[in-house]
């Protein structure tokens, strides 16, 4: 469950450096800009998203504006599994993730 997201890999005219556009908007129109290292304070999709991307140890900078996501990628690194990780953002339900019932929300109450 959950909203995926289309993802189509570019590469860039900038050696290190990788264009992913979307189907999504992630920022509306203000530009968000993460550096590896950083504290990332907030939890908005764009916040998560660049957390995730650092997790791969991959990524030293992610700009986020609108729908498009440009990587600085580390010098050797590959693109290899950054895609599904933007793919996968809004994606809720994974194997192992118990999938709520109205009976477990009326417990909660």
């Amino acid at each position: 469950m959950g909203e995926p997201v289309t993802v189509t890999e570019k590469p860039s005219n900038r050696e290190g450096f990788v264009r992913f556009e979307t189907n999504r908007s992630f920022t509306g129109m203000g530009h968000e800009r993460y550096v590896a290292g950083e504290t990332i304070y907030r939890d908005r999709p764009p916040d998560v998203l660049a957390t995730r991307l650092f997790e791969t140890s991959k990524v030293d900078e992610v700009h986020i504006y609108g729908q498009a996501i440009t990587v600085k990628l580390f010098k050797g690194a590959s693109t290899d599994g950054l895609k599904e990780i933007i793919e996968e953002l809004y994606t809720y339900y994974r194997p192992g993730v118990e999938v709520p019932t109205p009976e477990s929300f009326a417990a909660e109450a």
